[in-house]
């Protein structure tokens, strides 16, 4: 893996469906989501930084200060795309980055690693299971510009179907790409998978 890829660790969002905050949710293990999934992360990319608001930074214990990679985004409430362009403005030498959503729990760490030793700095990585595209996507630093530019609930999917000149696809044998939490339900299905 080129050392200078990273992840962002998208942790900003309210739950809305799921009538709580779902990162704080208990899997089978006992770990959280937001636990499990980040243990994944940084099994696979040591290098990482979690984007989060300040009532979730709470409730997951982590504190700015105490934990280089974490950062406070106030503006969470204008949505995903806001949340990532303040992410990426967070890195300074990374050539790529994985942008990964913080309630995907079950993704394997080797995943992981596969994408992000796909990503240069020219290239938009995305998963694919059984030719269905999934999470997390990765970008090279060419993108960070657009990413930056990005407002409201537009994620980095717009980015990757503006370049498909730059699209680089993967298949992995991981179902969890697909596998995002949105309701209780989810997890109850996704636990048992």
């Amino acid at each position: 893996m080129n050392p200078r890829t990273g992840a962002i660790v998208l942790a900003a969002g309210f739950s809305t469906r799921f009538g709580g905050i779902k990162l704080c949710a208990k899997l089978a293990n006992g770990k959280t989501v937001f636990s499990q999934t980040l243990q994944n992360i940084i099994t696979a990319i040591p290098n990482s930084i979690i984007v989060t608001r300040p009532e979730v930074a709470k409730l997951l214990s982590i504190k700015a200060g105490t934990d280089s990679s974490l950062h406070i985004f106030k503006g969470a409430e204008s949505g995903m795309g806001s949340s990532l362009s303040y992410g990426i403005q967070q890195i300074r030498d990374w050539d790529a980055c994985l942008v990964c959503l913080a309630d995907m729990p079950f993704i394997l760490p080797s995943t992981y690693s596969t994408l992000a030793s796909s990503l240069t700095s020219e290239r938009i990585v995305i998963p694919n299971y059984r030719t269905k595209p999934g999470n997390p996507v990765g970008f090279g630093k060419k993108f960070f510009p657009e990413l930056i530019a990005l407002t409201g609930d537009s994620g980095g999917k717009k980015v990757a179907f503006d370049n498909p000149a730059y699209l680089y696809e993967v298949a992995v044998n991981d179902s969890a790409i697909l596998m995002d939490i949105d309701t209780p339900a989810d997890l109850e299905k996704f636990s048992a998978s």
